[in-house]
């Protein structure tokens, strides 16, 4: 079986925050690390969880954490960047990343809402059947 994409590139973008959080505590910047610390790896152990959930809905339940959670590391590069905390080459391939995982992740949920709409229209058209 071949490895998920997602799952790859959510584990090495956490081996990337955690020396770039390493860095911003050396800089005393103990608050904005511990955020996005938090959040930067917490969208791998989400896509984790996800892959090993029991159903459908909880794959797409945690993914949908991980979306969120990718979303907020976004937030703190940002804020790194325009804050001037560090040098903007320093961050700007975190934020293309994340960038990157906010598109595949919100991609993955996407499909999922698309299809529980569809499941959840094909049961109310039955149900109307079966009444009529």
């Amino acid at each position: 079986m071949a490895e998920s994409i997602v799952k790859k590139k959510s584990y090495d973008f956490a081996l990337k925050i955690i020396k770039l959080c390493a860095m911003l505590r050396n800089q005393k910047h103990f608050e904005i690390s511990s955020q996005l610390l938090r959040s930067g790896t917490s969208i791998g152990a989400n896509v984790e969880e996800a892959l090993a959930g029991r159903s459908r809905k909880d794959f797409f339940a945690k993914m949908s954490i991980a979306s969120k959670e990718a979303r907020e590391t976004n937030y703190w590069l940002r804020l790194i960047i325009d804050a001037e905390i560090l040098d903007k080459q320093k961050c700007s391939s975190l934020l293309k990343a994340s960038e990157e995982l906010i598109k595949i992740l919100t991609s993955i949920v996407k499909s999922g809402c698309d299809e529980q709409q569809e499941v959840s229209r094909k049961t109310k058209n039955s149900k109307l059947r079966t009444q009529n």
